[in-house]
């Protein structure tokens, strides 16, 4: 069973005037998933790509099991690309017992994987057809099976989800948990931030080359700001302006969004929502990951 977390140690990376990574770092500790999210753009596959010695770092350190990551240590990486590589012409089974055998199985055991794989990921009806002849989603669950086919010990994912109908999304899930659960690290990156809500442990921002929010999803939303919803059916459009720490999201129909600052006194809040006459709701929210992604990346960079 797997027992170490990869990690990712300050890692930068420019490409002439053009900052890719700025001193990158993560960690996804055994039996965790972390969710990797970012505008296009933001360096996640560049990321990805180092981790798996597909691009060099212009400084800084990948480990894996607090030791550095070198040859023998990435053919136990499972890696899922964003663009599909597998070979259109070539049939299923025969391509994944192949891809076994490339990372030193013998074919007995490559082809004992590569069935067990299809049938896990419901393809076992079409073992014998061409990769291309298969739909888009199908063609997904072919990539997974071939990142999963050596039992990796570590778990590296490009938006994986992309493009999947909702039975084929809840069938890698499931099968990416199972994973977790046995004690490998996995890392994806996707832009479905509900899904990533939904299945990781914990989620790291990334902008600019640059982590800027990492943790748990809870821990992230409570760190956010913090919003009131009151219905207040009487109120006029104006009731909440100047109260201190408060500002007026949104107001229609006696429906009022107030977010509120570290000094905002929500009870304040609520004598002046008593004052317009009957409150119907006045309930605490914290942001969603959507939410605070879309105020990660959209926030103006220090100077």
């Amino acid at each position: 069973m797997p027992e170490g977390a990869l990690e990712i140690d300050r890692i930068s990376k420019r490409y002439g005037d053009v900052v890719a990574l700025d001193e990158m770092s993560l960690t996804v500790r055994s039996g965790e998933m972390l969710g990797f999210v970012g505008s296009n753009g933001a360096g996640k596959t560049t990321t990805m790509r180092i981790a798996l010695g597909v691009l060099a770092a212009d400084s800084g350190e990948v480990r894996y099991d607090d030791a550095p990551v070198d040859r023998t240590i990435r053919s136990r990486i499972g890696y899922m690309p964003e663009e599909r590589g597998l070979y259109p012409k070539m049939k299923v089974l025969d391509q994944l017992q192949y891809l076994g055998e490339l990372h030193g199985m013998e074919r007995a055991e490559a082809n004992r994987a590569a069935n067990r794989w299809t049938e896990r990921l419901e393809l076992s009806e079409r073992r014998d057809d061409q990769l291309q002849k298969l739909s888009l989603g199908n063609q997904q669950r072919v990539q997974l099976a071939a990142a999963l086919i050596h039992d990796p010990a570590v778990l590296i994912l490009d938006e994986p989800f992309s493009g999947l109908d909702p039975v084929a999304v809840e069938v890698m899930s499931t099968v990416l948990g199972e994973m977790r659960d046995r004690g490998v690290p996995v890392v994806f990156s996707s832009h479905q931030l509900e899904l990533v809500q939904r299945l990781c442990d914990r989620v790291g921002i990334v902008r600019r080359g640059r982590m800027i929010a990492d943790g748990t999803v809870e821990e992230l939303r409570s760190s956010g700001p913090v919003r009131l919803n009151v219905h207040a059916p009487k109120a006029p459009d104006d009731w909440a302006e100047g109260l201190p720490g408060v500002k007026v999201e949104s107001h229609q129909n006696g429906h009022t969004t107030l977010r509120l600052d570290e000094q905002a006194d929500d009870q304040q809040v609520l004598r002046a929502a008593l004052d317009t006459g009957p409150v119907h709701e006045f309930s605490r929210t914290r942001p969603s990951l959507t939410e605070l992604f879309r105020e990660a990346v959209t926030e103006e960079p220090d100077e």
